[in-house]
């Protein structure tokens, strides 16, 4: 059976020019610079995002340094983009790791995000095709405007299923499109061939904010994300907007208007919590899940059924549902 440890380590020394070339690429004459690095890329995590990268090119063709430099780069912004995540929520911990902005403060931080930008630039601009620079600025845009969308949501209430659907297209699955996109250009593949491989890991990252939100209706240590956060941003996720859409439901209106609220008490807070799980929210994420894998596995099996990629990639699905953190 295909799993994330054999997917790493069938394609174990390509991760490791992936690290090494990113570690080199930071390197600066700045000794503080240098310290900040070194300590935050001591935490790699899964990669999942330049997994893809090198899936993609090795589904198309080889993978080859431009190869590499692409995945460098979209890691390094995937990778800015959350060291300014955590300046602005002033977060402590990711993955139970200190941030950058705890250990030293927030205008480090800032910088060093901008840096890991910059270099990505720089990545992207190495491996001489003005399609993957063109991918890698258009997700820049993306992962801004979801931000920006889900501020103004949370605001405003907006709030209903589509516009949900719409926030995470673009702050997270757009990530996982350019991946593909990236790894398809550097192996030489042309437009036509990977339209089916867009949709893949456009329906991957659906799948991987979804996952990411059912956990904030949990304790859960590991993650070092408290139970409600998003409600206490004001931010309405899939299985309490699923509940809050059934007008039929007991105490419909009580909880919409309470969700409503400018700001939640943590009673407030749990309370929609608990009416999300009681009456089916939980459930039909999962369930949305599960339609985005179906619809995924499908795709790769008509455009490749006996390729050893398209285990691999349905496997990452898989671990995308399963995962516990």
């Amino acid at each position: 059976m295909t799993t994330i440890q054999s997917i790493q380590q069938s394609i174990a020394p390509e991760l490791a020019k992936l690290n090494e070339r990113i570690a080199d690429t930071l390197r600066s004459s700045n000794a503080l610079m240098n310290q900040v690095v070194e300590n935050y890329l001591r935490s790699k995590g899964k990669q999942i995002r330049p997994i893809l990268v090198l899936l993609s090119a090795r589904h198309f063709g080889e993978i080859n340094d431009n190869v590499i430099d692409a995945a460098a780069a979209v890691e390094l912004l995937h990778n800015a983009s959350l060291i300014h995540d955590d300046v602005v929520d002033d977060s402590k911990t990711r993955r139970s790791v200190p941030t950058i902005n705890s250990i030293w403060d927030n205008h480090i931080a800032v910088l060093v995000g901008d840096f890991f930008v910059s270099t990505a630039l720089q990545l992207a601009i190495a491996t001489g095709d003005p399609r993957i620079i063109a991918s890698l600025a258009r997700l820049g845009k993306l992962l801004s405007l979801g931000e920006i969308d889900q501020i103004y949501n949370a605001r405003y209430h907006k709030l209903d299923e589509r516009a949900y659907f719409e926030i995470i297209n673009r702050k997270t699955a757009s990530l996982f499109v350019s991946c593909v996109e990236m790894g398809a250009y550097a192996a030489g593949a042309d437009e036509r061939q990977i339209d089916d491989m867009r949709r893949y890991a456009e329906l991957l990252g659906l799948c991987f904010q979804i996952k990411d939100d059912i956990f904030d209706y949990y304790t859960d240590d590991v993650v070092g994300k408290p139970t409600g956060n998003d409600l206490r941003e004001g931010k309405i996720t899939l299985p309490l907007l699923h509940v809050l859409e059934n007008e039929a439901l007991p105490l419909h209106d009580e909880m919409s208007e309470l969700s409503r609220k400018e700001e939640l008490t943590a009673d407030e807070i749990a309370t929609l919590i608990d009416y999300a799980k009681e009456n089916g929210g939980i459930d039909y994420a999962y369930a949305a899940m599960m339609r985005l894998r179906d619809e995924a596995v499908a795709l790769l099996r008509s455009s490749s059924p006996s390729d050893e990629t398209t285990a691999q990639l349905t496997a990452i699905f898989d671990y995308i549902i399963a995962r516990d953190h």
